[in-house]
């Protein structure tokens, strides 16, 4: 081991990563060997026999009992909203705002129930999306395509069989990646599809499955976006309005993703996947004093190898392993810097290793304990001037314990984080210690299970990113970590009906209250030019969202609708003798509400979708001079399904922002008005 550490050492940066990536895949594949040796010695079925067995996995199962509060879009649903990525859908999420910096190709971030998107956390398939540099995840590259199933989590997942890293977070969003499936007989399916519409867009993307053996079968996914990214948008500076076209605002991107699939002789599963994603785009500025030109470009690069196993022996233990290698890049130029040095050009590599083994014992028929276990490395370069080159090192571990007694359902999570960084040049933070108590509880007081009652507690804190920490004349190695405090109670009332008319009704609503401390904000320094990260806020976040859902059918007519409401009140509590004290924090809206609507005719449906998102506030004054209307957007579409043999053809049309409201998501990063986009769909 000190031989092959000492050889690593004496590679280049590039050797170095891939050394260490094969390095956690053979370790990987060292405790798979160990476990199937083990479990061939006890008694098994023939080779050729496949047992039934039901592996709890990331997405657990007793979902309809979760003590968590628990939103999903999944299959048909996705296909008929009006969505272009991941982000789009999650629109339609009660207590979610998506933060958008304009066009196909702005960055899109998520914000759960106002704790920052630094507090949620994202997971492809079980593992999770991670950026030391700035925390958040661009979810407008992950595209709806491949796309299987959404579930967002406020807290954490309802199994307590999961890694050490899924805890960690305020929220968890859990992206799901469309598996194979075969009918008998059948070993490939091909769909290809192809949009186009305003803006110039042009997107073919294609999916390929194929059943390779019994016990193996892959997924290829591949998907090109390019766009021109002018819209027209109204802008006004108090004197006179004026009509102009956002500048600088296209992408190309191109992202491919392959899949291996597996199930061993013991039942045992596993997957190995290499996700691709790289993208150039325009960043168009922020409107402001009538200047409407941009030359920002951006160019992001993102490469990650995951691979997972799980096994199940007996009645008792289950195990699981995850492994992941991850290499990011971007680069940001500003062509009109004034600098000595001329035009900026900016460039930040990333790299994360990840390994993680997850066991869970069954102590009583009402009684699962679990442990994980997580190592994890990021490290960062740059080429800006006196960077210090962090690598920071997390251990995380994790016990959990269960009681479950059909109607009853008690958990209790402690997830212990031993976080240490060095540089290679200047100072690094000193070294951090946590421990995050959670504590949730359901309960069916009823034996037809209508009513699901649930309340969770739960202690999360954020580490500074790399960005807070290590960004010339900004960044603070001193910053402490930023704490979150969650209360929740609600409940689920669910029914469904034989009638000849409503076939389901879903009542959802939670009440909660969330508090940060020790937030970090940037704030000036010396001048109001120079600015640097502190801990200086206190929050607190009062509120309550509400959905129903409902299923009617009519002869062959099937009616579909979810509405969403949320109410926030998120103030500044830092100090009463501030100004700001009591204000409603930046882009917070207090009122927001959501509706979709599908009517569905055999193989034709109608698609009827609404956001609204109330008055805001730019700063953290809630003064005149900040303040930001109300929006709405409406969005239809209509689609139709033709058969054709072994061929199945989709057509879909789709009209956003109907009555082509002028909006600012972000204030002065004007969003699009109204625009079309024609889908095309082949299934073979």
């Amino acid at each position: 081991m000190q031989a092959a550490r000492a050889y690593i050492q004496k590679q280049g940066p590039v050797s170095r990563s891939i050394a260490a990536a094969f390095s956690i895949f053979a370790l990987s594949l060292f405790f798979y060997a160990s476990a199937s040796a083990q479990s061939r010695e006890s008694k098994l079925p023939l080779p050729d026999t496949l047992s039934e067995v039901q592996i709890k996995g990331i997405r657990g199962s007793s979902r309809s009992s979760s003590p968590t509060p628990l939103q999903t879009l999944s299959g048909r649903q996705l296909e008929k909203m009006n969505s272009l990525s991941v982000a789009d859908a999650l629109r339609y999420f009660s207590g979610v705002q998506v933060k958008d910096y304009g066009g196909i190709g702005g960055l899109k971030t998520i914000n759960v129930r106002s704790l920052g998107g630094h507090h949620t956390s994202v997971f492809y398939d079980g593992i999770q999306v991670g950026n030391a540099q700035n925390g958040e995840v661009d979810l407008g590259r992950f595209s709806l395509d491949n796309m299987e199933e959404l579930d967002l989590y406020n807290a954490q997942n309802s199994s307590i069989y999961q890694s050490a890293r899924a805890f960690a977070a305020s929220s968890s969003l859990f992206l799901q990646s469309a598996r194979p499936s075969f009918k008998d007989g059948q070993k490939d399916k091909l769909r290809l599809t192809f949009r186009t519409g305003s803006f110039g867009l042009a997107n073919p993307s294609l999916q390929w499955q194929h059943q390779i053996s019994k016990r193996i079968s892959s997924s290829l996914s591949s998907e090109w976006v390019k766009a021109n990214g002018r819209y027209k948008f109204r802008y006004t500076n108090s004197v006179y309005d004026t009509t102009a076209t956002r500048q600088n605002g296209d992408t190309e991107a191109l992202r491919l993703e392959g899949t291996l699939y597996g199930t061993l002789s013991d039942s045992s599963k596993w997957t190995f996947k290499v996700f691709h994603y790289q993208n150039e785009r325009g960043l168009p500025r922020a409107i402001v004093s009538n200047n409407f030109e941009s030359g920002d470009r951006q160019w992001d690069r993102s490469l990650f190898i995951q691979s997972n196993w799980q096994s199940r022996q007996g009645e008792k233990y289950q195990w699981m392993l995850n492994a992941k290698y991850a290499n990011d890049y971007l680069r940001y130029m500003q062509p009109q810097f004034d600098n000595i040095e001329g035009k900026l050009d900016n460039r930040y590599r990333q790299q994360e290793y990840y390994l993680s083994a997850a066991g869970l014992y069954r102590l009583a028929p009402f009684w699962d304990v679990s442990a994980a276990a997580d190592i994890l490395v990021n490290s960062m370069s740059s080429n800006i001037d006196r960077f210090a080159y962090p690598t920071r090192y997390s251990k995380l571990l994790s016990l959990a314990s269960e009681l479950h007694t059909g109607a009853f359902r008690l958990q209790g999570t402690l997830l212990a984080s031993l976080i240490a960084e060095k540089t290679k040049q200047y100072s690094a933070a000193e070294s951090r210690t946590e421990f995050s108590p959670t504590v949730t509880a359901s309960w069916l007081p009823f034996h037809d299970n209508v009513l699901l009652l649930r309340a969770f507690y739960k202690n999360t804190f954020r580490m500074p990113t790399f960005t807070d920490l290590y960004y010339t004349q900004v960044g603070s190695t001193a910053l402490r970590p930023e704490f979150a405090k969650q209360y929740d109670a609600g409940f689920t009332l669910q029914k469904s009906f034989s009638s000849d008319f409503l076939q389901y009704v879903s009542v959802r609503s939670d009440a909660y209250i969330n508090r940060i401390t020790d937030k970090i904000v940037a704030t000036p320094d010396n001048n109001i030019a120079r600015w640097k990260m502190t801990n200086f806020g206190k929050v607190e976040i009062k509120g309550v969202e509400a959905s129903v859902t409902t299923i009617a059918k009519a002869g062959r007519t099937i009616l579909n609708t979810v509405l969403n409401y949320t109410f926030q009140d998120a103030t500044d509590v830092t100090r009463a003798s501030d100004f700001n004290y009591g204000h409603q924090i930046p882009y917070t809206p207090r009122h927001s509400a959501s509706a979709i609507i599908g009517l569905q005719l055999n193989n034709s449906w109608i698609n009827y979708s609404y956001i609204y998102t109330g008055e805001r506030y730019s700063q953290k004054a809630n003064i005149a001079e900040n303040y930001m209307e109300p929006w709405y957007t409406h969005d239809l579409s209509v689609s139709t399904r033709l058969q054709r043999k072994h061929t199945d053809f989709k057509i879909t049309a789709e009209l956003n922002n109907v009555f082509n409201q002028y909006r600012d998501v972000v204030l002065n990063f004007p969003m699009p008005g109204r625009s079309y986009r024609l889908n095309l769909t082949v299934n073979y």
